[in-house]
């Protein structure tokens, strides 16, 4: 269920350029560019504050930029105009976004909240809908928790859900906001595993994080933010190896040297 395709390795499925938005007299984002290939993973680290929850909501316009053009996949639009509704929902299908606290119905089981997505929204066959929730719960390792109501799953377990319920909808692109933020120490770990395992697959990810290490190991390319614009970016050894800048270098050492 990768979004391999018979596409070069140089292309891009996200180009956003010089994105802007602020909330009220607060300019969170200050003319942000930068690219992302098809099939890679990138981390977005920084403090907090620094309009990197933001960007990354941009990118399904689940906060709509004040100015800049945002493309992903086949879909770009220049938000400093107006954008009809079917065209913003054009645009919102192409990504599948992974929230901090689940977000789940809690009403609803396990395969009734991943289905929801592919046979509401996207209007596809039900028996297909289940066919592939059932793939996709196998491969988060919540295949006999199908019929569980979200109260009965532990934080991590809910957290998987929530990663299959946007696969589900097939995108082409993953965002992941700060996917481990509301867990307990103990459960992060099967979370980033899973999210390890999408990234070996090939699909493309943007993931907000403050696990430093996990964006070492799982991203190809890191972008660091501070107070609204891309201060740095690179490959992870560039960026948190041997960062160039010094307020780069201020915040991995307050996270990585706390004492």
């Amino acid at each position: 269920m990768s979004d391999s395709t018979e596409e070069t390795a140089t292309d891009y499925r996200v180009v956003a350029e010089g994105v802007e938005k602020a909330f009220g007299d607060n300019k969170v984002l200050k003319g942000v560019s930068f690219k992302v290939e098809r099939g890679t993973a990138t981390a977005i680290i920084g403090p907090s504050g620094s309009g990197k929850t933001t960007l990354l909501r941009t990118l399904n316009a689940l906060d709509r930029a004040d100015a800049g053009v945002i493309r992903v996949d086949d879909v770009e639009i220049d938000f400093a105009t107006p954008t009809p509704k079917p065209d913003i929902r054009r645009f919102q299908s192409r990504s599948g976004f992974v929230f901090q606290s689940h977000n789940l119905f809690p009403h609803k089981t396990v395969l009734q909240n991943v289905i929801e997505g592919p046979v509401i929204v996207q209007k596809r066959p039900k028996d297909e809908a289940v066919a592939d929730a059932l793939v996709l719960l196998d491969q988060v390792g919540l295949a006999d928790k199908k019929d569980q109501y979200p109260f009965q799953l532990s934080g991590g377990q809910q957290q998987r859900v929530g990663i299959a319920r946007a696969l589900a909808l097939k995108p082409k692109l993953v965002l992941f906001d700060e996917p481990t933020s509301a867990l307990d120490p103990e459960l992060v770990g099967e979370v980033l595993s899973v999210i390890k395992d999408l990234a070996v697959e090939g699909w493309t990810l943007v993931i907000v994080t403050h696990e430093i290490q996990f964006a070492r190991q799982v991203s190809n390319q890191v972008l660091f933010t501070d107070q609204g614009v891309i201060l740095e970016q690179g490959t992870p050894d560039e960026v948190i190896g041997h960062p160039k800048e010094d307020r780069t270098r201020q915040f991995l050492d307050r996270i990585l040297n706390p004492l």
